[in-house]
């Protein structure tokens, strides 16, 4: 039998799923919270007891109002601690939505304030840093069709490659 008691010393770490949506062009889908500034993937935290992919599901159908099709993991992102908030493993899975998608999303008015879709490098100049940095590398990956690993959106080396 397992020792609960030891597992429940152990350290908690914050969760978040996201989907890099992208169109037909080539542009990224991105929102805009109300809550704090910049644009951003769709998605959100992964609540207790929640795959990363059933989050990042939820999370769309939430915020977008439908469940794009999504084609895999893109990227897994530790997000370093930053303005007194904990690290977090980021899931970002990569997908498609089509002109029709785009054109019916409905935004939770008290969540989101706007949607766009833009060209990867216009990413920069509407997301913070730490998302920006992602769009490159998990790009690449859809591309490649695997999966990377970040930390703070950069490419980590593993035996000498990044």
């Amino acid at each position: 039998m397992p020792d609960l008691a030891y597992y429940a010393s152990l350290p908690r770490t914050r969760g978040a799923a996201a989907a890099l949506l992208l169109d037909d062009l080539g542009r990224i889908l991105l929102v805009k919270p109300t809550y704090k500034e910049g644009w951003f993937l769709p998605g959100g935290v992964i609540e207790a007891n929640e795959s990363p992919l059933s989050a990042c599901v939820r999370e769309c159908e939430e915020e977008l109002g439908f469940v794009p099709r999504l084609d895999g993991l893109a990227c897994v992102d530790w997000g370093s601690p930053r303005g007194g908030v904990d690290s977090v493993n980021v899931f970002v899975f990569g997908g498609t939505i089509t002109g029709a998608e785009a054109a019916a999303i409905r935004l939770p008015p008290e969540e989101l304030s706007d949607h766009v879709l833009v060209a990867p490098e216009k990413v920069p100049e509407l997301a913070p840093p730490h998302i920006a940095r992602r769009m490159e590398p998990s790009l690449r990956a859809m591309a490649e069709r695997r999966a990377v690993y970040l930390e703070d959106g950069r490419a980590q080396a593993f035996g000498g490659a990044a």
